[in-house]
């Protein structure tokens, strides 16, 4: 018994309690970490083609996020990146990797799907879905720019000619000044 309780006791009030710690959302190196584990889980696994090309492109989709996680602030799409890479991949390739492989490619399971076939759908549905959130992440910055265009436009008048070549007419802004280098 801690002093703390002792006194409280004595005093009639009740102890107070000690927070329970909160663990601390994964940095970018747990996330980039992460996604080694899932890929080396990948290539010691002799998992066949169609699973290795499915999480080769969420890993890179990931990958591709994880900096610009801060522009998602605490969102829900910033815990599906993070979750993605600390918990759902590699959760679904360890389960399929503890199965027999050739079990788990012949047997159905559920609904007449193989474990292979689950796997697949898993990492299909996590593909797109991280699809999603690159794409949102991207959006801000297009929008930013776009935002930026438009305030230089109304400041200062209208845009490029879209790598045209801009000729004036005679006497126009590209003809040199009269005396100067002209015939």
């Amino acid at each position: 018994m801690a002093l703390g309780d002792f006194l409280a006791r004595l005093t009639g009030r009740k102890a107070e309690r000690e927070p329970v710690p909160v663990p601390r959302p994964p940095t970018t190196d747990d996330l980039l970490a992460s996604l080694m584990r899932v890929e080396q889980m990948v290539a010691e696994g002799a998992v066949p083609a169609v699973v290795a090309s499915r999480v080769a492109r969420v890993v890179r989709v990931v990958r591709e996020t994880i900096p610009r996680l801060g522009n998602l602030g605490g969102s829900a799409q910033a815990y599906s990146v993070m979750a993605t890479a600390t918990d759902y991949l590699p959760e679904a390739i360890g389960g399929y990797l503890r199965l027999p492989r050739h079990w788990a490619d012949t047997r159905p399971v559920d609904r007449g799907k193989t474990s292979l076939m689950i796997l697949i759908d898993q990492l299909d549905l996590l593909g797109a879905t991280m699809d999603k959130v690159f794409d949102a992440v991207n959006r801000a910055d297009a929008a930013a720019l776009i935002a930026h265009g438009r305030f230089l436009q109304e400041k200062f008048g209208t845009g490029s000619t879209g790598g045209g070549l801009a000729l004036g007419p005679a006497g126009g802004p590209l003809d040199p000044p009269p005396g100067r280098g002209g015939a």
